[in-house]
């Protein structure tokens, strides 16, 4: 008897305890009357209430985050790991966008288990998750969102949809917004037409099915419901857990408003008096009538202007890339390059892409618009019409030869008084560089030997094996560039035929660099293969040794010449002191020696004597020795050579005959150097 008493006494109390505990938490409520005050709501970010009720989930402000919870937690379920009860909600919603076909993001009804969202962002995420957060199971966050922005991140459809989201904002189902008449026909809604329209949102919790309706304002609910799906969300709800709604807005001005609202678990949301609900603001037209009174004149002035601009930047950039273009040019078109695309290749010419300077012009580094191809290109100042379609033609002859040890010239461009000729880039620049001054970086005498086959195989292949023969006339360590695998590429070949072409006749057609002008070059002003090779054997003087072929002490005002000091050095038997000491100690010091040795032939005065490149290459290749010679052999009575004055009248020779010859001084003075 005591036992049955005391299990009814316990009963009773238990029940009693359950009721003060419920009696905390809420299971309905209605807004009929607008949300004014909001005793009962949670206010976060931006939401306001206006003054005749709206609740004002977003306004003007970009990138902003609005949320609004019932206070009162909502109980879902008996026990913590129980079912969820059944529940339904309905809301009245509009949007209401600045620009009437664009909007800010939308809205969101959210089951959460805080009655915050204090770590969601803006824009795409609705005010609901983060970048960090979106997708994860913790969240417990079941939502129904409103979404007016197509976020491909998300798989959206478009951006005109309702869809059941759970913990992420890829939504389970989503759907095209609309709804079902009486007669059964989908009719479309336009979540920013900024007309209200509500929402029904029910969860069945004996059969997890989710529903989510739509309809027009004043139409009652449809039978069939827009978006349907089937999920359980007793894992995903709490037990006791908070409703409300979230809502944010990204870089387009737009406000969201919820204009009424009610809850129930376990039965369906009360209906919604929806005559009583507060009225939306009056968009007025007067700011439309404003911008065409103020604006359109504001903005029609501005386009004249822009149109006046335009017209002289167009007259400007035609002027500014206008090109000269003759009649016998059409047959060399396909070898022309644009002047704009050389302009934009090198960003205007700018000195930032310089390359050098020298008697030829300036060469400039580029990138091809389009190929993406790295060329240089070389304007050289030309003011005299005189000869220019001759020289053009060679031009376009020397483009079609085609040797591994020569630069690559791919074409040219003609504009006012200027010629621009187009190369290849060579990525190590030229071979002075590594020779003068103490250089950052030296060259080897396995590479400088490489380097000097090269360039002999480059000037025998323009002598002997081209369809015609082609004099340099500038063969020296400046015009020797250095591709990406340091083999030397002679560049300029016939670069001095310009000057030819368009020299004053008061002047001398003498071109070259002092140093590497053969003496009877100065004398008669003819260039032929001889006097390459002369200047070629300066050339090889000049990379064994790293000194220029002639230096100028400004102090004493004393000359000297590199192959007078070779040439005393041999007579006096240590011809090795003349190699560079930069270039290290491990090399073949009889190639070395022969270099040495050949470098003084080739520049012998009397071009007689001098080999031919086919003879040089084949000395240096090894597959023909040089003839044993002694420094007797260049001087006096000549026994072996038939001559009859040595390296002292080459000496001679500069002092008096080149200087004379260079009349305008235009060439020599800027030359001395040995510089392009």
């Amino acid at each position: 008897m005591f036992l049955k008493l005391f299990t009814v006494f316990f009963f009773f109390f238990n029940l009693l305890f359950q009721s003060q505990e419920t009696t905390s938490q809420s299971t309905n409520f209605t807004y009929n009357d607008g949300f004014n005050p909001p005793t009962d709501l949670s206010l976060q970010g931006i939401t306001t209430v206006t003054p005749n009720g709206l609740l004002k989930l977003t306004n003007y402000t970009v990138q902003k985050t609005g949320h609004a919870f019932y206070t009162k937690p909502i109980r879902f379920k008996d026990s913590p790991n129980g079912t969820v009860y059944s529940f339904s909600t309905t809301f009245v919603f509009a949007i209401h966008s600045q620009i009437p076909i664009l909007s800010g993001h939308g809205i969101a009804f959210v089951v959460a288990p805080n009655p915050s969202l204090p770590y969601a962002t803006a824009s795409q995420y609705i005010g609901l998750f983060n970048i960090t957060n979106n997708g994860n199971d913790t969240n417990q966050v079941f939502a129904v969102e409103l979404d007016t922005i197509r976020s491909t991140e998300f798989n959206d459809t478009d951006d005109n949809h309702v869809g059941i989201d759970i913990n992420s904002l890829k939504s389970e189902r989503t759907s095209l917004a609309g709804w079902w008449d009486e007669k059964g026909q989908f009719k479309n809604l336009t979540l920013i037409s900024r007309k209200p329209m509500q929402v029904w949102v029910d969860y069945d919790g004996r059969t997890h099915k989710i529903d989510v309706t739509m309809a027009p304002f004043n139409e009652d609910k449809p039978r069939r419901p827009l978006v349907s799906v089937v999920r359980d969300l007793s894992s995903v709800i709490r037990q006791d857990m908070f409703v409300g709604f979230s809502s944010a807005t990204g870089s387009v001005l737009s406000e969201h408003f919820i204009l009424g609202w009610s809850f129930r678990v376990n039965g369906e949301a009360p209906p919604l008096a929806l005559s009583r609900l507060p009225k939306l603001p009056r968009f007025e037209p007067k700011r439309i009538s404003d911008f065409f009174k103020i604006g359109m004149p504001l903005i029609s002035l501005f386009l004249i202007f822009c149109f006046i601009f335009l017209i002289c930047f167009l007259v400007r950039r035609r002027r500014k890339f206008a090109e000269e273009m003759d009649e016998w040019e059409k047959e060399f078109g396909k070898n022309r390059f644009r002047f704009k695309d050389l302009y934009y290749a090198t960003k205007g010419f700018k000195e930032k892409d310089l390359l050098g300077t020298g008697g030829f012009g300036s060469v400039y580094k580029g990138v091809m618009p389009g190929t993406k191809l790295e060329i240089a290109v070389k304007r050289v100042s030309h003011e005299s019409r005189q000869g220019m379609k001759e020289f053009v033609a060679e031009i376009v002859s020397i483009g079609r030869m085609s040797h591994r040890n020569l630069v690559p010239l791919l074409g040219y461009c003609r504009r006012r008084g200027e010629l621009l000729l187009v190369y290849d880039f060579m990525p190590n620049g030229s071979l002075d560089k590594y020779l003068y001054n103490t250089p950052e970086v030296t060259l080897n005498w396995k590479q400088r030997i490489k380097v000097i086959l090269g360039v002999a195989s480059g000037l025998f292949y323009l002598h002997e094996e081209w369809e015609q023969v082609v004099i340099h006339r500038d063969v020296k360590a400046s015009n020797v560039l250095l591709d990406g695998e340091l083999n030397g590429r002679l560049g300029d070949f016939g670069l001095a035929r310009l000057y030819d072409h368009g020299s004053d006749p008061q002047t001398t057609h003498v071109v070259g660099t002092l140093g590497y002008l053969a003496p009877e070059h100065t004398r008669t002003g003819r260039a032929t293969t001889a006097t390459d090779v002369f200047a070629f054997g300066a050339f090889l003087l000049e990379v064994t040794c790293g000194r220029r072929p002639i230096e100028i002490k400004h102090e004493t005002d004393e000359t000297f010449l590199l192959v007078e000091w070779v040439f005393a050095l041999w007579n006096k038997g240590n011809i090795l002191d003349a190699k560079d000491p930069n270039m290290g100690y491990e090399c073949d010091e009889k190639e070395v020696e022969m270099v040495l040795k050949l470098g003084l032939l080739c520049s012998h005065p009397d071009p007689r004597a001098r080999p031919s490149m086919r003879q040089v290459l084949q000395y240096l290749r090894g597959d023909a020795k040089l003839p044993d010679l002694s420094p007797s052999d260049f001087s006096g009575s000549g026994m072996i050579l038939g001559l009859q004055d040595g390296f002292s009248e080459l000496g001679m020779s500069y002092s008096s005959s080149v200087f004379k010859g260079f009349t305008g001084g235009s060439i020599a003075d800027s030359l001395l150097s040995g510089g392009r």
